[in-house]
């Protein structure tokens, strides 16, 4: 089969590989898309000390089942399947008390072990989650990510009639707009530096976009301020902004060596729960339930390439243009 592998930090390159076989257990999936994800970024430039070399990146995957390890009954052999890449330990302190989001020995397909920029790919079975038929095939790329957006949302209290305050028009910032405005918010404005973004974000699903949070109309601040950037000085604005007795999330993934300046007097004073979310948490199926009762994402999907364009896929993630982008390894969308 063909493989996009990286061998080490900024070394990527189309191959042919064997095919996998299905371990017991695991089922091998003919891998219809893979969306391109900010962690495929820090694995191909060596910034994720996790991931070992070789390995065929990409998580965020969908397509069918071909074959089945010894012991698996289902999924069966022809059914559409949505993959949840995260490999929790199942035996730490944080698997046995329910946070297997948080496992001190975690793994994951596509950043432990080979992932979805390939023709075929084996996973565990129990990861495998079939897809109603009515379900695009656009739509099944964006489960992951959406799950990991669900679990975010569920880490806030979501009162019904509040006000939102989400930076960043990305993938993940446009995809918490739409879940919210779902769920009741009064209102959800969204502060990007990326002006086509920025437009695409009002179209979808932002009630007010701005480059700079100063000129949305609330001068008393929000409820819920989500960061969905990880970018340091967003963090320490979006702090300033959260209405007394309100909620801030960080959601985007940071810069480790990096910290934020905030005051914990404000936070004492005006009674601000800060919050923390982390990958997939009990949400993958809630979050296919939500696309297959109507949720329309399919629209952020905006570029789709081959393996052979993976270095392009790159390049495009790199200067921030289009937003969700799918690697398709087998032949062309359809749907």
């Amino acid at each position: 089969m063909r493989a996009v592998v990286v061998t080490g930090p900024g070394e990527a390159r189309l191959t042919e590989t064997a095919d996998p076989v299905p371990a017991p257990g695991e089922v091998v999936v003919e891998v219809s898309s893979c969306g391109l994800c900010g962690t495929d970024m820090h694995i191909l430039g060596g910034e994720l000390p996790s991931a070992g070399y070789p390995l065929v990146p990409g998580h965020e995957l969908t397509g069918r089942v071909v074959a089945l390890g010894a012991g698996v009954t289902a999924p069966a052999v022809g059914a559409r399947v949505a993959v949840d890449p995260n490999l929790p330990c199942g035996a730490c302190h944080y698997c046995r008390i329910g946070r297997g989001n948080l496992c001190d020995d975690y793994s994951a397909i596509g950043v432990t072990r080979d992932g979805g920029f390939a023709e075929f790919v084996a996973v565990p079975a129990r990861c495998a989650y079939v897809l109603p038929d009515e379900l695009s095939d656009a739509a099944a790329g964006l489960v992951e990510p959406l799950s990991c957006a669900v679990h975010g949302l569920n880490r806030l209290p979501r009162r019904p009639g509040e006000h939102y305050l989400i930076y960043g028009a990305g993938t993940m910032g446009l995809m918490m707009a739409a879940v919210v405005r779902g769920a009741g918010a009064a209102s959800v404005s969204v502060v990007d530096v990326n002006a086509e973004r920025l437009a695409f974000a009002e179209s979808f699903a932002a009630d007010a976009v701005a480059t700079d949070a100063d000129v949305l109309d609330r001068p008393q601040g929000f409820e819920v301020v989500i960061d969905a950037t990880g970018v340091v000085a967003a963090i320490e604005d979006g702090l300033t902004r959260v209405r007394k007795g309100g909620t801030f999330l960080q959601f985007g993934v940071a810069d480790p060596a990096r910290t934020a300046a905030f005051s914990p007097f404000a936070v004492y004073n005006r009674e601000i729960d800060i919050i923390g979310s982390m990958a997939v948490h009990n949400s993958f199926q809630p979050a296919i339930d939500l696309l297959a009762a109507g949720l329309d994402l399919d629209p952020l999907v905006s570029d789709v390439f081959g393996l052979e364009g993976f270095d392009e896929a790159v390049a495009a993630f790199r200067a921030g243009t289009g937003r969700k982008l799918h690697i398709v390894p087998t032949g062309t969308r359809t749907s």
